[in-house]
């Protein structure tokens, strides 16, 4: 089929654009990926250009790799964090004394350096946090992954030094919340979801308040 007298207007506006921006493609390497190669290789100036496009899509397909396996670790991470969480809930179950449990058994089980439940309200054995703490640290959320260094101390006493990472969770029906800290950012991941850590704050509610 011939092409139309517009298509062929058009084709010269596309190849006089080219002539005037000669550094067009180079300057819009993902235009390669869509493009087709030249049949034959003429000369340095076509090399060139086939290997620009050789190198669009290999780089495509690499970030396309990356991603997969972003996704999969994320996988890996979130059940990995599921499974230590239906240990911890076991612990809890079983303890005659949730506080202790958290602060003894929560950092073993979770593979956490830090855990604490912090109380507006008096809980025995709780750290205790001013009135307003809560609504301060969420908001209308119920899990945090970030709190400020100057909440570390309140959150965590004597471990402060080792919340380089962490994540509130707020407990349903109570002012309090539970304060995990870590060293290592991957155990307290985001990509992990909230999910698991929104269980957890109800399996401690539901300790608390037996």
């Amino acid at each position: 089929m011939q092409p139309t007298r517009d298509m062929a207007g058009f084709a010269e506006q596309v190849c006089a654009f080219l002539r005037a921006h000669p550094a067009f493609l180079a300057e819009n390497p993902e235009l390669y990926r869509v493009l087709l190669p030249p049949a034959r290789v003429h000369g340095a100036d076509l090399a060139d250009h086939m290997a620009a496009m050789l190198a669009a899509q290999r780089a495509h397909a690499q970030a396309m790799q990356d991603e997969a396996d972003r996704v999969l670790a994320a996988g890996r991470a979130q059940a990995g964090a599921w499974a230590r969480v239906q240990e911890a809930v076991l612990a809890l179950i079983e303890s005659r004394f949730p506080i202790d449990c958290i602060a003894t058994e929560f950092p073993r089980l979770l593979a956490v350096d830090a855990a604490n439940l912090c109380a507006e309200a008096p809980i025995l054995a709780a750290r205790r946090l001013s009135l307003g703490s809560i609504a301060t640290l969420f908001g209308a959320r119920s899990v945090v992954f970030e709190a400020s260094e100057a909440w570390a101390q309140c959150l965590h006493g004597e471990a402060s030094g080792l919340a380089q990472h962490q994540v509130l969770i707020r407990i349903p029906g109570h002012d309090a919340l539970l304060a995990l800290a870590a060293r290592d950012a991957a155990l307290l991941d985001p990509a992990q979801g909230q999910a698991c850590w929104l269980f957890l704050a109800r399996a401690v509610a539901a300790a608390v308040s037996r």
